[in-house]
């Protein structure tokens, strides 16, 4: 079945008689007009998401839910001490008096969580490569934390402990970073080798 055209129109004309203009010109000649009201201001665009720091704090709950035996951390007020089992009192006290030479430092300063432990992993990397014995590691003292509870200073003790390098670490000295660091004594098995 084809289908029909509609008809065609012709255009009306839109002209306006003189008379009629000259009359409502006339008769509108006391209105006032108006002016227009003023464009809506834009509303403002909606804050943006905080994925990041969201992802953040759900890997710090999940790291501190982490319990730890009471073997492995000693504290004594904030101050984090820590020997791995097995080794002599002797080495964790001779840490603490700064009887090891500092061979390098790592500053996690600004860092995300993420950020921290791959930083943290690399390092101890290098530090096998070199084969450093003692080494510094500046995690801060978490002034700039929500709470201002020093979340990379646990996070970072937590994570020390499960490498099997690590003999002892302890809050550093005071010229060293003090609470805000750890120095860290590493151990190296003789099968190990550089690269």
């Amino acid at each position: 079945m084809r289908r029909r055209r509609p008809p065609k129109t012709t255009p009306v004309s839109l002209a306006v008689h003189p008379a009629e203009k000259a009359c409502f010109e006339e008769a509108m000649a006391d209105v006032k007009r108006f002016p227009a009201p003023p464009i809506p201001a834009r509303p403002s665009p909606p804050a943006p998401l905080p994925l990041q720091r969201q992802k953040d704090e759900l890997a710090v709950r999940t790291a501190l839910s982490r319990t730890l035996n009471s073997d492995e951390i000693l504290k004594a007020g904030d101050e984090w001490l820590y020997l791995q089992q097995g080794q002599s009192p002797a080495l964790l006290r001779d840490l603490r008096k700064g009887r090891f030479r500092i061979q390098s430092r790592l500053d996690l300063h600004g860092c995300t969580v993420e950020e921290a432990r791959l930083e943290l992993a690399a390092f101890l990397h290098e530090a096998q490569q070199w084969r450093w014995n003692c080494v510094c590691i500046v995690h801060g003292k978490g002034l700039g934390s929500p709470g201002r509870i020093p979340v990379l200073k646990r996070l970072v003790g937590g994570w020390l402990m499960k490498h099997q390098e690590v003999l002892a670490f302890t809050q550093a000295r005071p010229g060293e970073g003090g609470g805000g660091a750890l120095q860290v004594l590493l151990g190296w098995r003789r099968h190990q080798h550089r690269n």
